[in-house]
C-alpha cells in the first residue's frame, strides 16, 4: 500500500504555493518536475542496463574464488540463515508490496515503486570501490563476480576472478525488500516523533530521523552484520573506527553516509501530498495516459532513490577510498575477504598508504619491491625542454 494512503500514517501536509511552506506543499500550475526527474531516472536506468547486459556477456561474469581459507562454521550458519531469510521474505513482499496492490487499484503503490527502485539501487553497490578497493564481501557466498569493471571510467584494478564480488543472493533481496522495509520503519519512527511532539518542525524532524538512522547503522553494521562476516572494511580509517584492526572493524563515518541515505528515502517516503504523491512527481497530471504517467512516475522515484545513494553515500566515499589505511592481518589472512586481488597468492601488496595507488590502466609496486608496468607498456621516457637555439 502506498506511504501515504494507510490509515494509521498521520495526516498529508496540507499543499500551498509559500515557498516556506512544509515539505509536501502542492505544485504550482505548469511546474512539471517530474519530467526531469523522469528523464534522469531514465538515462540511469539505461545506463545500469547496459553495464549489467556487458557484465553477464562478458569475461567478467565468473565466480571469485574463497581462496583456501574457509570461513568458520558460525560465520557460515549466520550468512546461510541471513540469505534464507531474504528469499523466504521475497515472495510475501512481492504479493504484500507488488501484487496485492495491483490486483485491488489495478496501479503499482509508492511502496511497489520504491521496492524495485531500491532493487535497481543495488547497482549502486560496489560504487564505493570505485577509486581504490576498502571494502570486501566475503567470497565463500554465491557470486559471479561484479560489473564494476564495465561502470565509465572505473578506476581500481581488477581482473576476471580477481575483483570484490557481490553475493547476488543476499544483496538483491536485502536492497530491494530489506531497504524498504527499513524505510518503513524509519517512517513508523518519523510518525511517532511528531505524535509526541506536533509543534516539531520539518527541519528537526529530518535531523532526529538521520540521529536515529546512524544509530541503527552502528547496530545492525558494526553490532551484527560485520561480524558475522558478511563483508568488511579492510581500507577504514582506524583512527575513527570502531573494533579497529579486525575483520569486522567499523569506520564510524560509514554510520554517518549510510544515515544520511536512509534518512532521505525515509523522507521521499513520508513527506507526500494529500494525493499520496512525493516531491519528485510534482507536475505528474502533466503527463497524459495512464500507462505513461506510471512510467514517468517509477522513473522519477528512481531517480530520487538513485540520487539519495550516489550523492549522499558514493561520492563521499570516493574521498574516503583516497585516505584509506593498510589492511589489517586480521583481513589479509582471510582468503574470502581478500577478493583474489592482493596478498599472498598475489604478487601485488594489499592497499597501503606508504604506496603508490595503482589503477586499472596503471602497473604497481610487486611484493618484491619491482615496478610491474602493464603488459606492452614502457617507462615514459623524459622530454628534453626546448632551449632554443
Amino acid at each position: 500500500m502506498s506511504g501515504q494512503t494507510d490509515k494509521t500514517r498521520a495526516p498529508a501536509v496540507t499543499e500551498s504555493l509559500d515557498p516556506a511552506a512544509p515539505l509536501g506543499a502542492r505544485t504550482p500550475p505548469g511546474a512539471r518536475p517530474v519530467r526531469v526527474w523522469a528523464v534522469i531516472g531514465g538515462a540511469v536506468l539505461l545506463l545500469q542496463l547496459y553495464v549489467w547486459i556487458r557484465w553477464v556477456t562478458g569475461p567478467y561474469f565468473e565466480r571469485v574464488p574463497k581462496g583456501p581459507s574457509d570461513p568458520p562454521t558460525y560465520m557460515k550458519v549466520l550468512l546461510t540463515a541471513n540469505a534464507v531469510l531474504m528469499w523466504v521474505i521475497v515472495p510475501f513482499a512481492l504479493w504484500f508490496f507488488i501484487i496485492r496492490p495491483w490486483v485491488r487499484e489495478r496501479r503499482i503503490t509508492l511502496d511497489g515503486m520504491l521496492a524495485a527502485s531500491m532493487g535497481l539501487m543495488f547497482f549502486q553497490d560496489p560504487l564505493l570501490n570505485y577509486v581504490n578497493t576498502w571494502c570486501t564481501y566475503n567470497a565463500w557466498l554465491y557470486n559471479r563476480g561484479a560489473w564494476t569493471s564495465h561502470i565509465p571510467g572505473w578506476v581500481s584494478p581488477e581482473e576476471p576472478g580477481h575483483q570484490v564480488p557481490e553475493p547476488l543472493l543476499t544483496n538483491a533481496p536485502g536492497y530491494t525488500f530489506g531497504v524498504l522495509l527499513l524505510t518503513i520503519g524509519g517512517c513508523w519512527a518519523m510518525r511517532r516523533i511528531k505524535s509526541r511532539w506536533p509543534d516539531i518542525s520539518n527541519f528537526r524532524l529530518v535531523v532526529a530521523t538521520y540521529l536515529l538512522a546512524v544509530v541503527f547503522d552502528f547496530i545492525m553494521e558494526a553490532c551484527v552484520i560485520l561480524p558475522a562476516g558478511l563483508y568488511s572494511y579492510p581500507g577504514a580509517i582506524r583512527a575513527v573506527s570502531i573494533n579497529a584492526g579486525t575483520y569486522y572493524q567499523w569506520p564510524v563515518y560509514e554510520g554517518f553516509m549510510w544515515g544520511g541515505v536512509q534518512a532521505a528515502l525515509c523522507c521521499l517516503r513520508y513527506f507526500t501530498d494529500d494525493r499520496g504523491r512525493t516531491v519528485v512527481e510534482r507536475g505528474l497530471d502533466t503527463v497524459r495516459g495512464g500507462a505513461r504517467q506510471q512510467l514517468a512516475r517509477f522513473l522519477a522515484i528512481f531517480a530520487a532513490v538513485s540520487a539519495s545513494f550516489f550523492l549522499l553515500y558514493n561520492v563521499p566515499a570516493q574521498w574516503i577510498g583516497l585516505h584509506a589505511d593498510s589492511w589489517p592481518a586480521d583481513v589479509q589472512k582471510r582468503s574470502y575477504f581478500s577478493a583474489q586481488v592482493c596478498g599472498e597468492g598475489s604478487d601485488q601488496p594489499c592497499p597501503d598508504p606508504s604506496l603508490p595507488m595503482p589503477t586499472k590502466r596503471s602497473g604497481y609496486i610487486s611484493t618484491d619491491g619491482k615496478l610491474i608496468l602493464p603488459p606492452g607498456k614502457e617507462l615514459p621516457k623524459t622530454v628534453p625542454f626546448d632551449r632554443g637555439k
